[in-house]
């Protein structure tokens, strides 16, 4: 045990204890604590399990423990598990969110890139590639990374009242998202896969971006103008 820090020790012991109390799917809430929420999830994750056999676990942390990482936790959670695995993890006061696998060869049936792309639509990846890319590369590589089921809703604003909701809006768009895609690959159908829902949902952040990209533009043509006319007034 000399190897593990305290930090890591403390975990290992606080996930093994945990276990027995957490629900199956929805395997740790300290953010929502919704019994919508948590249905939902559980009823979408058994059906998964029962026709790919793979465990997708959502992890909702309201903060992840002192000194310890993103990877460090997902590592010790992993261990507590014996078929495969899949993790979507949001640690509220950390910012954090990632997906962990118990074994790389999973990857192949969902694309984590996508899920985790802060863009939802082409366009928007297109507008954030100019405001943000710093080489012609990275200029490329941001304009291809769209498609993203969680940071784009989670980047919405929202009142203090309102988080709650957004988080578990959020978080619920990706686990779907990962779902959907891994019974695609297994050449199954979900029933309780809200498909057209999330499609819905997404739309409805794409039009919200397209409205506010659409005002910038005019509102900066109207400013350009007002400018234009008042300086020709003055000379």
């Amino acid at each position: 045990m000399k190897f593990l820090t305290r930090g890591l020790f403390a975990l290992i012991l606080t996930i093994f204890f945990q276990t027995s109390l957490s629900a199956e799917y929805l395997y740790k809430d300290d953010v929502v604590h919704r019994s919508a929420f948590k249905d939902q999830i559980e009823t979408l994750g058994s059906e998964l399990y029962t026709k790919t056999g793979i465990s997708l676990r959502l992890i909702m942390l309201k903060e992840l423990p002192k000194g310890v990482s993103m990877s460090e936790y997902e590592k010790s959670l992993l261990t507590n598990f014996t078929d495969p695995t899949v993790l979507l993890i949001f640690a509220e006061l950390n910012s954090e969110i990632d997906i962990a696998v118990s074994n790389k060869s999973l990857y192949k049936y969902f694309n984590r890139h996508q899920v985790l792309s802060p863009a939802a639509s082409a366009v928007q990846a297109f507008v954030m590639a100019i405001a943000n890319a710093d080489s012609w590369k990275h200029f490329n590589e941001m304009r291809t990374d769209y498609g993203g089921s969680i940071l784009p809703l989670l980047a919405g604003k929202a009142k203090p009242e309102q988080l709650i909701g957004k988080y578990a809006a959020s978080m619920f768009n990706g686990y779907i998202d990962i779902a959907h895609q891994i019974a695609v690959s297994h050449n199954v159908t979900l029933k309780n896969d809200p498909g057209d829902t999330n499609q819905e949902t997404l739309f409805f952040v794409k039009l919200f971006f397209y409205g506010f990209v659409l005002y910038a533009i005019v509102m900066y043509i109207r400013r350009y103008l007002y400018r234009r006319r008042h300086k020709n007034e003055h000379e």
